[in-house]
């Protein structure tokens, strides 16, 4: 039996409340680091996983004896969203944990002025979104645009992108990704 440590890793973090840039941060590697191994795109050395896992934290033995729930629920209130995020952006998760799951899909809220940062994201997938209040700058590769109400965007995730609310009230927007990266 083969053992599926990008599922069980995402398991893990979401378990323990991280957005893959907050353990990025605290295992010291970057974003697309995590994302790749979340998505199976490269399996980690023991050394480099005991170095992830110790910004959970969490031993290796632990790790792998790690059960992860299955998700059974199908419908959730809006105060029963899974906040992923901090800061200035908030990513409201429908469902606890994306183990076993294919696509998730998330409440992001932009504050005025908060952006994913300036390196940007790059992983394995595809993403959309439609934006439902404010204004969100999307920046894809080399292309950029300011979205507003009603306005939607659609890519792969490979492509390096970046977001960033502009105008004087927070953005909101429903995202989708597959597979899920966050």
């Amino acid at each position: 039996m083969t053992l599926d440590v990008g599922q069980r890793l995402r398991a893990v973090r979401m378990e323990y409340k991280l957005s893959q840039r907050e353990l990025a941060k605290r295992a010291g590697v970057t974003n697309s680091t995590i994302s790749l191994i979340e998505s199976n795109s490269t399996n980690p050395s023991v050394g480099a996983l005991k170095r992830i896992l110790d910004g959970v934290p969490i031993g290796l033995a632990e790790f792998f004896a790690f059960t992860p729930a299955a998700a059974k629920k199908i419908f959730y209130r809006a105060d029963e969203l899974t906040e992923i995020g901090k800061g200035g952006v908030s990513y409201r998760q429908v469902g606890e944990t994306m183990v076993g799951r294919s696509l998730q899909i998330i409440m992001e809220r932009y504050e005025i002025g908060a952006d994913t940062g300036r390196i940007p994201l790059v992983h394995e997938g595809e993403e959309g979104a439609i934006v439902l209040g404010g204004r969100l700058e999307v920046t894809v590769g080399e292309e950029r645009r300011i979205l507003g109400p009603g306005d939607a965007y659609y890519f792969e995730s490979r492509r390096p992108h970046r977001f960033r609310c502009v105008g004087q009230e927070p953005c909101i927007l429903v995202s989708a990704c597959t597979p899920p990266t966050f």
